[in-house]
């Protein structure tokens, strides 16, 4: 009795497992048509990467803000607002790893919940 109990539990965790990475893809995707159609794509990459010239991508790499932000309080709606309103570019961090000043207010090609669900995206990584 206890080897069939055992069973079904390893194999419902197998199919939870399985339906939740089938469901991270899903949204793998839909963050990342969101993205593009936004343009984000022009400035930003996923993973961090130093160019082979030796200069800096124009904004940080997703990881990267991920890795700034993640534990940080207030950290999606502050990030939310950077995507819809922009960034100064005297309070820019991130000077040495990335070329561009600021960032440019996103509002014409993104929505606020499509910011705020693709920010959220970028935390959870």
């Amino acid at each position: 009795m206890i080897h069939r109990t055992l069973i079904a539990g390893l194999v419902s965790l197998f199919l939870f497992m399985s339906l939740s990475a089938q469901a991270d893809d899903a949204n793998d995707e839909k963050a990342k048509k969101v993205a593009n159609n936004a343009g984000c794509f022009t400035c930003h990459t996923l993973k961090h990467q130093d160019l082979k010239n030796g200069s800096k991508p124009i904004g940080p790499a997703w990881e990267d803000v991920a890795l700034q932000y993640k534990s940080k309080p207030g950290a999606a709606e502050f990030l939310t607002r950077i995507v819809l309103e922009g960034s100064s570019p005297s309070a820019s961090h991130w000077k040495s790893k990335a070329a561009g000043l600021a960032m440019p207010p996103n509002a014409v090609a993104i929505s606020q919940a499509e910011a705020r669900q693709l920010v959220y995206w970028i935390l959870s990584h």
